[in-house]
């Protein structure tokens, strides 16, 4: 676990490479709330994630929160939580790579892949993040060309 609480914000298309590098890099540090681990008929996505979030700060935990987060209606309120509760607040933007988002896409089963029409849906709201959104850090994460990432910033 992290020493202060922090809130990791995850930033990019669908088959970006969000898990797996919270799964790499994140995930001896930091606890998981995503909204595709609730279940496919879940109602109030956004009110249950809130309060996972809310709660694992309150605790001082550091959690990292992996779902597309493509602009500021998304990550606000999350930047918000992370404010009320004391905690520091990153982003990891993953660049847009729509050629190998959509062909790791394709590569996908069941109700992890995703219409393609969804991944142009996320391009077009897609914004960097920035320290004007309120966040304390923002690195840019590549695929590494060797299995793991690279992370700037």
């Amino acid at each position: 676990m992290a020493t202060k609480a922090d809130l990791a914000v995850l930033v990019g298309l669908q088959a970006s490479g969000k898990s797996a590098f919270y799964a790499q890099c994140l995930s001896d540090r930091y606890e998981l709330v995503s909204k595709d681990l609730f279940p496919r008929a879940a109602r109030n996505k956004q009110r249950r994630q809130m309060r996972l979030v809310a709660e694992h700060l309150a605790a001082g935990r550091a959690v990292a929160v992996d779902n597309t987060n493509p602009a500021p209606e998304e990550w606000g309120p999350l930047v918000a939580a992370a404010r009320a509760h004391g905690a520091s607040v990153t982003a990891y933007w993953f660049p847009p790579d729509v050629p190998g988002s959509l062909r790791r896409n394709a590569a996908r089963e069941g109700r992890e892949r995703v219409p393609d029409v969804g991944v142009l849906a996320t391009l077009k709201r897609l914004r960097r993040p920035s320290a004007a959104d309120g966040f304390d850090a923002v690195h840019e994460v590549r695929f590494d060309g060797r299995g793991g990432f690279d992370v700037r910033g």
